[in-house]
């Protein structure tokens, strides 16, 4: 896909985050204080600044961590849909540049992140009920 580094996926981001990406954020040198909060489902997502993912650049227009942003950013504009499964997001202007073979792929690895999340949030929860 294209990326015309317009921000809109940056936005009011609900950018879920694994544990994985949590431990790639921290060896950076950042806090998860700094970048992460819980969601009401109990999920951790990327925390938003003036509106904006808290690694969004708004004078570059670009990601501070593009290299190591985390698994979700690398898999958007896909995305899952409670109504139609796996999908592109329709806020992305770049959407029509993804093949299908590159849906495909980048849904399948969504798929496989989704239970990731779900996994360690159960997790946690768990924990904090022991």
């Amino acid at each position: 896909m294209n990326c015309a580094h317009c921000g809109q996926c940056c936005e009011e981001t609900e950018m879920l985050l694994s544990n994985a990406d949590i431990a790639i954020l921290k060896r950076l040198g950042y806090t998860a204080k700094s970048f992460a909060c819980f969601s009401k489902k109990g999920t951790i997502q990327l925390r938003n600044n003036r509106g904006k993912c808290v690694f969004y650049d708004a004078e570059r227009h670009r990601c501070k961590i593009y290299r190591l942003r985390p698994l979700g950013c690398r898999i958007y504009p896909v995305m899952y849909s409670e109504e139609g499964g796996i999908v592109l997001d329709d806020l992305c202007p770049e959407r029509n540049t993804v093949t299908e073979i590159e849906k495909e792929r980048k849904g399948k690895q969504l798929l496989k992140l989704l239970k990731r999340i779900d996994s360690e949030a159960q997790q946690r929860v768990t924990k904090t009920r022991s």
